[in-house]
C-alpha cells in the first residue's frame, strides 16, 4: 500500500521487485470499479470458449470483431494503452482485412480514438460508452446462461463446510471498488507490517489502494522480531503511531492480554467482515477469549513442498508419514552431485523454535497442556490459569529423533537456514523437499527458470506414528491498536475492511501473493488458474487439517519459541543429548510461564 496520493488517477501495472519476484499484470481497481463484476469473468469465459472452439473446429475462421473487442476490453479493464497495431495483431486475420474491420468499428461508434501526442500523429483506442453498455448487459446474460446450464449438473456434487462451497466460484471476484466517501483521517492511514512477500505486494499496490480509500497510506515494514518489539513499544505511547498493525497469529493472546490490540467488536460491525468466508482455523486463531482481535490478512499454512517430477521418476509416492518422508529424503540425498533431501527451519532461536513446535504437533504433542477436542486440541486458553509446558515428553523425544534424522539428509548449512533460506535452494533445484509457508511459493512459482516451477506438489505435514497429517496455520492478521485516538478509529476500521476484503485479497494474489484467507478467494477461477496451491489448501481445510494449536497463542509463546530454538539447536549441534535438551527446555519454559 503506501505513499503520496497523486492528483490524477494513474493506473500502472503492479509488480513485486524485492526477493527476486518478477512483473505480473493485475486488473486495475480504478479502471474497473464501475464495470461490474460479470464483465471480467465473461471475457475470461469467452476467451476460453473461443480457444476450445478453434481446437474442436479445425476449419473455423477467426472472428476479427470479437477478437479485437475482447482485446480492447481486457486492456481497458487493466488500465493499459491500446493502439491500432495492437488490435490488428489481436484480430488474427490479415493486416488489410483487420484494418477494414477496425475502421468499420470506429465508424459504427463502438470504438473511439484519442490523440496521444502534441503532434497529433499518435492515437490510442478506447471503448465508447455504447460499447461498454452493450457488453455489460451481454456479460450479465452470458454468465447467467452459463450458471443455468451448469447448476443442474453440479448441484448434487457440491460439498459445504459451514455454508462455504468448495466448488470453484461461478464468476470472478470483481476488482476493489472506490469507497463511496473518501476516508477523513489526518495524515492518511498509517500501517505497521511484516516485511514478507505478501505485504510487499501491498506496498507495490500503494497507489491503487490510495485511490480506493481516498487517503494517503504510509507503511513501515520490519522483520518478525522487530515487528513485535515495535508493536509493544507502540502500545506504551499515549496515542498509537499506527492506525493498523500486522500481528503474527501466536501473538494474539499476548497482545490481547497486554492491551496492545482493540477487540474488533468495539470499533466495527463484525458481520461486515463476512466471518464464514474465512478459513475456519485462520479466523479462530484471530480470537482470544471468544472475541476477534484482528482480521486475517494472510492465512499461510506451513506445508511440505515436494518435487513431483523427481518423485515420479523415482517411482515414489508423496510422503504422508514421517517414516516415508525420511525414506524419500534418503533416496534423493546426493551431496556429491549437489543435491540434498530436505530443507527446514533449523536456525537458532525463533526459526527453529517454530519448527520444533510444529514437529511436536506432527507427533501428536502440543507444547502446553491443551485440552483434546475433535480434530486436535483447544488452543483458546484465555480463561485457563493452569497452563503448563509439556515439552519433556515421550512424543517430544520422538520429534527430536526425527529432526536428528532429517539432519543427515539436509544441506551442510542447515543449522543457519530459516524462513527464506530453506526455500531458495528448493527453488534452484538443489533440494527435493522443503517445509515452507505458502507465502514463499512465489520464489519458484513465479520464476520460469526454476526447476520447481510447475513441478511442485503441496502436502500437509507428514504425521508421526501417533499423529495425523496437519498443516499448521501461520500468517498475520491486521488489527487496530487499543490506544488509537478515538477520532481515527472509524476511518481505521473502514480501511481495515477495505484491505482485507475478498476483492483486495484477490488483487494481492494477482500481483504475486500466494495466501488466500477466504474461501471465496481460493475458489475464484482466476486465482485457481494461477497456482494449484489454493485448491490444495482449500482441500486441507475441508479435511480439517488446517490447525492453529501447534503454535497456541498463549501470552508467553514467544519465550517458548526462543527457549526451544536454543536448546534444540544445541541438540542438533551435538552439544547435548535429546533428553537433556528437552529437560532444560521444560525447566526454562516453566519458569517463563510462572
Amino acid at each position: 500500500m503506501l505513499g503520496n496520493q497523486g492528483k490524477t488517477i494513474e493506473v500502472r501495472m503492479g509488480n513485486v521487485q524485492n526477493e527476486g519476484f518478477s512483473r505480473v499484470p493485475y486488473s486495475s481497481p480504478v479502471a474497473s470499479a464501475s464495470e461490474g463484476s460479470a464483465l471480467p469473468a465473461a471475457l475470461a469465459f469467452l476467451e476460453s470458449v473461443t480457444a476450445e472452439l478453434d481446437t474442436a473446429l479445425e476449419i473455423a475462421d477467426p472472428n476479427p470483431y470479437l477478437n479485437m473487442v475482447m482485446a480492447l476490453l481486457r486492456a481497458h479493464l487493466g488500465g493499459k494503452v491500446v493502439t491500432a497495431t495492437m488490435l490488428i495483431s489481436a484480430s488474427e486475420v490479415p493486416y488489410a482485412t483487420a484494418r477494414r474491420k477496425l475502421q468499420k468499428m470506429l465508424e459504427s461508434g463502438m470504438v473511439e480514438q484519442r490523440v496521444r501526442t502534441r503532434s497529433g500523429r499518435s492515437f490510442s483506442l478506447h471503448p465508447t460508452d455504447r460499447l461498454m453498455a452493450n457488453w455489460r448487459q451481454f456479460a450479465d446474460r452470458i454468465m447467467r446462461l452459463g450458471a443455468e446450464a451448469t447448476t443442474s449438473a453440479v448441484i448434487n456434487e457440491r460439498e459445504y463446510y459451514f455454508g462455504a462451497s468448495y466448488l470453484p466460484a461461478s464468476q470472478s471476484i470483481a476488482p476493489p471498488q472506490v469507497l463511496p466517501e473518501p476516508l477523513q483521517i489526518a495524515g492518511g492511514v498509517r500501517v505497521l507490517v511484516h516485511g514478507d512477500p505478501t505485504f510487499m505486494v501491498m506496498e507495490n499496490l500503494k497507489r491503487q489502494f490510495e485511490q480506493i480509500i481516498g487517503a494517503n497510506i504510509s507503511q513501515r515494514a520490519f522483520s518478525i522480531d522487530r515487528l513485535r518489539t515495535e508493536a509493544l513499544r507502540n502500545a506504551e505511547r499515549r496515542f498509537s503511531k499506527y492506525d493498523i498493525i500486522a500481528v503474527d497469529l501466536p501473538w494474539i493472546g499476548e497482545f490481547a492480554e497486554k492491551g496492545v490490540l482493540m477487540a474488533l467488536d468495539q470499533c466495527l460491525d463484525i458481520d461486515r467482515l463476512d466471518p464464514p468466508d474465512f478459513h475456519t482455523a485462520g479466523w479462530m486463531a484471530a480470537h482470544w477469549g471468544g472475541r476477534p482481535y484482528g482480521v486475517p490478512s494472510q492465512t499461510t499454512p506451513e506445508l511440505l513442498f515436494y518435487r513431483k517430477d523427481l518423485f515420479a521418476e523415482a517411482g515414489l509416492q508423496p510422503p504422508d508419514t514421517t517414516e516415508k518422508l525420511i525414506a524419500a529424503a534418503r533416496h534423493f540425498h546426493d551431496p556429491q552431485r549437489g543435491r540434498y533431501g530436505i530443507a527446514w527451519n533449523a536456525a537458532r532461536g525463533t526459526a527453529l523454535g517454530h519448527q520444533f513446535l510444529m514437529t511436536c504437533a506432527d507427533f501428536g504433542q502440543p507444547i502446553v497442556n491443551l485440552e483434546p477436542i475433535a480434530g486436535g486440541f483447544a488452543a483458546d486458553t484465555a480463561r485457563r490459569r493452569d497452563i503448563v509446558p509439556t515439552i519433556d515428553t515421550p512424543l517430544a523425544l520422538e520429534a527430536c529423533d526425527y529432526l536428528l534424522t532429517l539432519l543427515d539428509y539436509s544441506p551442510p548449512d542447515i543449522l543457519s537456514m530459516s524462513w527464506y533460506e530453506r526455500v531458495r535452494p528448493y527453488a534452484s533445484g538443489k533440494i527435493a523437499m522443503a517445509y515452507g509457508y505458502t507465502l514463499l511459493a512465489p520464489y519458484f512459482e513465479r520464476d520460469p527458470d526454476s526447476p520447481a516451477n510447475g513441478n511442485t506438489g503441496y502436502l500437509p505435514h507428514p504425521a508421526g506414528p501417533r499423529g495425523r497429517p496437519l498443516a499448521p496455520v501461520g500468517g498475520y492478521v491486521l488489527g487496530i491498536p487499543a490506544n488509537l485516538a478515538a477520532e481515527r478509529r472509524d476511518a481505521a476500521a473502514e480501511a481495515l475492511i477495505a484491505f482485507t476484503s475478498p476483492e483486495a485479497q484477490k488483487l494481492y494474489i494477482l500481483n504475486g501473493s500466494r495466501t488466500a484467507p477466504r474461501y471465496s478467494v481460493g475458489a475464484d477461477p482466476e486465482v485457481r488458474r494461477l497456482s494449484p496451491i489454493f485448491e490444495a489448501v482449500d482441500a486441507m481445510s475441508l479435511r480439517d487439517e488446517l490447525q492453529y494449536w501447534p503454535r497456541p497463542p498463549i501470552p508467553r509463546i514467544t519465550d517458548i519459541f526462543e527457549i526451544c530454538g536454543q536448546e534444540i539447536h544445541d541438540m542438533l549441534r551435538g552439544v547435548q543429548s535429546p533428553r537433556d535438551a528437552l529437560r532444560r527446555a521444560q525447566s526454562r519454559a516453566e519458569r517463563a510461564l510462572t
